[in-house]
């Protein structure tokens, strides 16, 4: 097996578990989530709808033929939660010690690097959204 293939997978991994496992706080209406999602106005619907799409972001970043359209996903919700927590929520959000923003750091940084070394299945998804 290539490095990069080694890479890509472990990268893929620790996104997707990272996206997976808050799914349990935002799908049961965890105390936490609901007062997240409250401060940012968008209570329930927005927590749903993230976590919807964290769940299909998590599963496309580990079927191979869909890893840049879940790394794409997993950019931008990535940067929506980081943009979030500099201008709403502080980096600190219920006393974690900045635990979500870290996490969401490291899914930004493994989506990236996922979609670099991916590229050419975004290329072949633009071609075939051209047509």
């Amino acid at each position: 097996m290539k490095l990069i293939t080694i890479i890509s997978w472990l990268l893929r991994i620790v996104a997707a578990v990272i996206l997976l496992q808050t799914l349990y706080f935002k799908f049961t209406a965890h105390p936490e989530s609901v007062t997240l999602f409250t401060k940012l106005g968008v209570e329930p619907w927005g927590r749903l709808g993230t976590g919807v799409i964290e769940l299909f972001a998590g599963i496309l970043l580990l079927v191979p033929a869909t890893i840049f359209i879940g790394s794409f996903l997993g950019i931008g919700l990535m940067l929506g939660a980081i943009a979030s927590h500099i201008f709403v929520l502080g980096i600190e959000s219920a006393g974690d010690g900045g635990q979500l923003f870290l996490y969401a750091n490291i899914v930004l940084v493994c989506c990236i690097i996922i979609s670099i070394i991916h590229k050419k299945q975004g290329v072949i998804l633009l071609k075939k959204l051209k047509k």
